[in-house]
């Protein structure tokens, strides 16, 4: 089974209000990066990455929960963040039953992190590329 189809079961066996937010979580993903890779890492956890993991998303018993890899580098003018405030690198929002889920706000987060990642990995690979000869 591919990652997609291994999200589309866990969707599918949450037949409760968390396969729907985490459904919807999805789509929202896709439509703010349509070239979004999705992955199924660490024995269940679907991840969403560009140029790296920079999303993922849990279902707990009573929430389901959206880290961000990078997200204590992320913008979040809305304050949307509201659980791993106290780490130095990833932040998360915890999804309740009944919450309302923002998607213009979340396609700016997951827009900004796309960016992040692509930053990132164009300066990394531009320190691993050879200089190049300066013509005399």
């Amino acid at each position: 089974m591919n990652p997609s189809q291994q999200i589309d079961k866990q969707i599918a066996e949450l037949a409760d209000w968390r396969g729907d937010v985490l459904a919807k979580l999805r789509k929202i993903i896709h439509e703010a990066d349509p070239k979004v890779i999705e992955e199924w890492k660490w024995m269940g956890t679907p991840a969403w990455s560009h140029d790296g993991i920079f999303v993922v998303a849990n279902a707990h018993k009573d929430k389901v929960k959206m880290t961000f890899s990078h997200g204590a580098s992320l913008p979040d003018p809305e304050k949307v963040f509201n659980a791993g405030l106290e780490g130095n690198k990833w932040r998360a929002i915890d999804f309740y039953q009944g919450d309302k889920i923002n998607g213009r706000v979340l396609k700016n987060l997951i827009r900004s992190a796309v960016t992040l990642n692509t930053a990132a990995l164009k300066k990394k690979t531009s320190k691993t590329r050879p200089k190049a000869k300066k013509k005399s």
